[in-house]
């Protein structure tokens, strides 16, 4: 993150980010796969490509995600979850939409559900979805 954390958590416009996805992001694994999905969108949103790389289950990590490099970067305007299942123990789904918007251009939805896995006692991203 290049500039101060934020006031208020970029996932849900009523929390303090430091009660919320600022635990995540200083090293407190996310207790659910919910939380650790919320603090992946806050990572989007305040450019934290680390944390994203290092949340993501390695057999699907990409090598990088260019997040510093992308133009125009996108204004991320609100987060929605849907659902959150746990068939097992250490499996998860989180469906959610983020909106946002592109350069100058209208706000766009994007709904995806999300699998999840825990290992080592840390929830991680597997893949996801999009419709």
């Amino acid at each position: 993150m290049t500039s101060s954390p934020p006031r208020i958590c970029p996932c849900d416009g009523q929390a303090l980010y430091a009660a919320c996805c600022g635990k995540a992001h200083s090293g407190t694994p996310a207790p659910t796969a919910e939380a650790l999905m919320r603090s992946r969108y806050s990572a989007y949103v305040l450019g934290l490509e680390d944390y994203l790389l290092e949340t993501w289950h390695p057999d699907t990590r990409p090598s990088s995600l260019g997040l510093s490099i992308q133009s125009p970067k996108p204004t991320w305007l609100g987060l929605s979850v849907k659902r959150h299942e746990n068939p097992t123990p250490d499996t998860a789904i989180v469906e959610f939409v983020a909106r946002m918007r592109i350069g100058g251009g209208r706000a766009e939805r994007m709904h995806e559900v999300s699998r999840f896995v825990r290992e080592g006692g840390r929830w991680l991203y597997v893949d996801g979805e999009l419709s």
